[in-house]
């Protein structure tokens, strides 16, 4: 199951750098049914190995100069502090076991995998919906527009707080606000997205307990094929249309959440 698990790193990064988002969904699964990563465990190694990527890939953005600095700061202070005090109060609080009804039972980890599940179906339905027009700022927009600092705030607050529950970045959330309410171009969303993610995923990891007993040879490994993979992707990127693979992929999304779905609540 580790040559399946490194393979699959490889593909975390592929995606990140075709269509700018989606790898970091796939983590977890990966830490947790190929390795065989204890759930709370793997959301941690998760955010450093989406934080580790996605800092390679918002270097070629930010080269370009694809890259929102103020709308970067303004979603990604609330996101870094969500996120952080997640993973240091909330996560360690949650009781090892949450519900019983009779014999059925969901535990810490159960709970994070199925909030995980759902966090995919969510992102795959994104993925798998085409594109329009409403993603997009409107040509006859006033260029005096109001920049929407509480909503952008409101929004950061609320990814950083999923990101610290389920270790995933956020893109396909993140993206859609910075082209609704930032009023970013797609490929200066995807940018600013990537370094948005890189931030808060990196210094949420800080907050975690006991980082000198992490098995840091596994989690570096991980990481460097995932990072082989974003450059995979972001060549390819420039032969292969990312928008057109972008729905692909959220049907594999969709059917990785129905699976663990599943598989936690049927088969455990």
């Amino acid at each position: 199951m580790y040559i399946a698990g490194y393979l699959a790193s490889i593909l975390i990064g592929l995606s990140l750098g075709l269509v700018g988002g989606g790898g970091s969904i796939l983590t977890v699964p990966v830490l947790v049914y190929l390795f065989g990563i204890d759930p709370v465990l793997g959301t941690a190694y998760s955010l450093f190995i989406v934080g580790v990527t996605s800092i390679i890939g918002s270097i070629s953005y930010s080269r370009h100069s694809l890259v929102d600095v103020r709308t970067a700061v303004m979603f990604g202070l609330p996101s870094i502090v969500a996120v952080f005090l997640t993973r240091a109060y909330l996560v360690p609080a949650i009781p090892q076991e949450v519900l019983r009804l009779g014999d059925f039972v969901i535990d810490k980890s159960m709970l994070l995998m199925l909030l995980f599940a759902i966090l995919m179906l969510v992102a795959s339905v994104s993925m798998i919906r085409p594109s329009t027009q409403s993603h997009k700022p409107p040509q006859s927009a006033p260029t005096h527009r109001k920049y929407p600092y509480t909503l952008i705030l409101i929004e950061g607050l609320v990814v950083g707080s999923l990101t610290g529950l389920v270790g995933a970045g956020g893109g396909f959330l993140i993206i859609p606000a910075l082209v609704v309410l930032g009023r970013l171009p797609m490929k200066q969303a995807i940018g600013t997205s990537l370094v948005i993610i890189s931030a808060k995923s990196l210094l949420g990891f800080l907050g975690e307990e006991g980082l000198t007993s992490l098995d840091w040879g596994f989690l570096l490994s991980v990481t460097a094929f995932a990072t082989l993979g974003i450059f995979f992707g972001m060549k390819l990127s420039h032969r292969i249309d990312g928008a057109r693979l972008k729905p692909a992929f959220g049907w594999f999304v969709f059917v990785m959440g129905i699976y663990i779905i599943l598989k936690e609540t049927l088969f455990a």
